[in-house]
């Protein structure tokens, strides 16, 4: 009786693992993410008056944008996929209608090397489209005048965790789906960690026809509490534009006074070179813009409120008064709600 038992169970097993060798491994699920935002802004011009990106309605409680991405990798190969709706979309992307922030493949060709193609959210600088992905809510002048995105492809080799580097090839405009006939423009991004919560990348993007620049971005988490961020960017336009062009800095240091409180400053020096360049939102020709903006993000779960105090002050007359006279300087407040899954 005993060695039927016996006999039986292994039977049993052997079946049992002959079934689990026929089950196929279940492919990763699709992620899904994104964020919804509104805000509430009043200039004391009692006009529209910083020229950077998004959040222009003036004394209204507006919306931003509801942004979808979705994102899959299935071994080696993966996708990217993030759509956008609302007037924070509208100022972002090139066709409103298509809706695409964000549409490309990847491959991984070794444990080390990736390629990717499609069109992607520039690797320039410290801030992004999305408003999840910001501490402050309005933007920086080197954000505005930078490119959004770029379309082309892009390998990237991982050397070590501390380091990584990437070579691409672009469209010959910025933030275009399709190029103007050509594709001539080279990019590059070094990525260093030279201490542990310490990351550098350095970026350059060139091009005949959109120009040439070098961005430097980076963070350091020098204690718990404490995170200190620095973008730094020259910009020289095409040879359309001789001598035209921008440079600019922003420091963006934070403190978190409680877990669900952080404060935050931005401080930014941007100014345009002497050539004609038709700038986005930026002063006159050889002239600067100086810019504060102290915020606060508060926490509930997903949803982070953000009021926010900006003061913008030109080398001349870049703003106007409530009267509409020239003035050097503006000052708006702004509340804001980001609620990111």
């Amino acid at each position: 009786m005993k060695k039927s038992i016996i006999a039986l169970s292994i039977l049993t097993l052997a079946a049992t693992a002959s079934r689990a060798q026929e089950i196929k491994p279940v492919d990763p699920p699709l992620s899904i993410n994104g964020s919804v935002d509104s805000y509430y802004k009043y200039d004391f011009s009692g006009h529209n008056n910083i020229p950077t990106s998004f959040a222009s309605d003036q004394n209204s409680f507006s919306i931003g944008m509801i942004d979808l991405a979705l994102k899959k990798k299935v071994g080696k190969a993966s996708f990217v996929g993030e759509v956008s709706f609302g007037p924070r979309n509208d100022q972002s992307i090139p066709v409103p209608a298509n809706h695409i922030q964000n549409l490309y493949v990847g491959y991984d060709l070794t444990d080390k090397l990736n390629i990717i193609a499609g069109y992607m959210a520039t690797f320039l600088g410290y801030e992004v489209i999305s408003p999840a992905g910001n501490f402050n809510y309005s933007t920086s002048y080197l954000f505005t005048n930078g490119p959004f995105q770029n379309a082309g492809t892009k390998l990237t080799y991982v050397f070590s965790a501390q380091v990584s580097l990437m070579a691409g090839l672009y469209n010959d405009l910025w933030n275009v789906y399709t190029s103007a006939g050509r594709i001539n423009t080279i990019g590059a991004q070094l990525m260093v960690v030279p201490v542990k919560g310490w990351t550098a990348y350095v970026n350059l993007l060139n091009g005949p026809a959109s120009g040439t620049e070098l961005d430097l971005t980076t963070t350091y988490q020098i204690t718990s509490a404490f995170k200190l961020g620095l973008n730094a960017a020259d910009f020289m336009a095409p040879g359309a534009c001789p001598n035209g062009g921008f440079q600019g800095v922003a420091l963006y240091p934070q403190v978190a006074v409680s877990p669900a409180v952080t404060l935050g400053l931005r401080g930014e020096y941007f100014k345009t070179k002497t050539g004609n360049y038709n700038s986005i939102a930026a002063p006159a020709a050889g002239e600067s813009v100086t810019g504060l903006t102290l915020t606060a993000n508060i926490k509930g779960g997903p949803l982070t409120f953000i009021p926010e105090v900006r003061l913008d002050n030109g080398s001349k007359n870049m703003f106007t008064d409530n009267h509409g006279a020239g003035t050097r300087s503006a000052s708006q407040v702004a509340l804001a709600a980001v609620y990111a899954f």
